[in-house]
């Protein structure tokens, strides 16, 4: 029987610590009506008796302390709540314990920004790692040596997983349950939970505001007028010139600090303006692409599916009310 501790601890998000032992004990409830053995000793691991994780109004009581546990299969961390550095204070005892747990062959599992906390234990070093799409500019900040997958929902590497933002823990816990169990088990769990099973990325809920906390005046001017210029073809020579950096200088700043190329920033700030327009009027496809500086169909389209996941006109079917009716 696979020994699964999920972390119960301070500032994190008690939802889906809740969610993640009911996910596991329904997989042993279905083994068990199929006729099989249950497969999951599923404990809540935590520092004192009794823990309040989102604040004072809600509190559980976790099975083990931490000095109780033995040697784990899999560790699940939970997402991280409010000011994340105390969050990762608070639950500092944690780290050292989970890295020996690891170098002792149990995998690893964060939800969502439970990231931050596997982060500070230096095991992401090098690695891939998934997390809220609206976490990953203070993540690079933090730890600049982890490999961050923008809008991933699911990453594995090593024995350690992670899973993109908020409700995308399930598709990691279901990435858990065929790996461990089948595809039938997952599927069925799936569809006992109602949730998509196969959904890999975070693209569509992303929503674009730039990386800005940054300190490069010039790339700082480039960004306002790129979002000042939206209706015009913008080049990157023009916005070198405008902020009197030379081009090859002015790229090579502009990518260190947002993480985008001049050109992928264009793009994405545009799209977002794009995305904007579709969730909110019923201009048709044309309308919006003219309105964003685009006067190539093909290329609009493109461009918007690669960074949304959708086509234009998926995304205006999935997210305007009017276009619904």
């Amino acid at each position: 029987m696979k020994k699964i501790y999920i972390l119960a601890i301070e500032h994190s998000v008690l939802q889906v610590i809740a969610g993640s032992q009911y996910c596991f004990t329904t997989v042993n409830q279905m083994l068990e009506q199929s006729g099989r053995p249950k497969l999951f000793d599923v404990k809540l691991v935590g520092l004192k008796n009794q823990v309040s994780p989102a604040g004072p109004n809600f509190s559980i009581k976790p099975d083990l302390l931490l000095e109780e546990v033995g040697k784990a299969d899999l560790i699940i961390i939970p997402p991280l709540f409010g000011d994340l550095k105390s969050a990762i204070s608070a639950n500092r005892q944690f780290i050292p314990w989970i890295n020996e747990q690891y170098h002792q062959g149990a995998e690893i599992a964060s939800l969502c920004i439970g990231a931050f906390l596997l982060g500070a234990t230096g095991l992401l070093d090098g690695k891939k790692c998934s997390t809220h799409w609206g976490f990953t500019d203070l993540f690079r900040e933090m730890y600049p040596e982890v490999n961050v997958q923008d809008g991933s929902i699911v990453t594995e590497e090593s024995g350690i997983y992670s899973s993109g933002g908020a409700n995308s823990y399930w598709n990691l816990l279901l990435h858990l349950i065929e790996k461990f169990t089948d595809r039938e088990t997952a599927i069925n769990l799936a569809k006992y939970f109602a949730i998509d099973i196969d959904r890999s990325s975070q693209s569509p809920f992303t929503i674009f505001t730039g990386q800005k906390t940054h300190q490069d005046i010039a790339v700082k001017k480039a960004q306002e007028l790129i979002e000042e210029m939206i209706e015009d073809k913008i080049s990157v020579e023009d916005l070198a010139e405008k902020v009197a950096v030379g081009r090859r200088s002015f790229e090579r700043r502009f990518k260190r600090v947002t993480n985008n190329s001049v050109l992928e920033y264009i793009q994405r700030v545009k799209v977002e303006a794009a995305k904007r327009s579709f969730e909110s009027t019923m201009k048709n496809i044309s309308e919006v692409m003219f309105d964003v500086g685009y006067s190539d169909t093909k290329a609009f389209r493109t461009t918007f599916k690669k960074i949304t996941g959708l086509t234009p006109l998926e995304y205006r079917n999935k997210y305007n009310k009017l276009a619904q009716n």
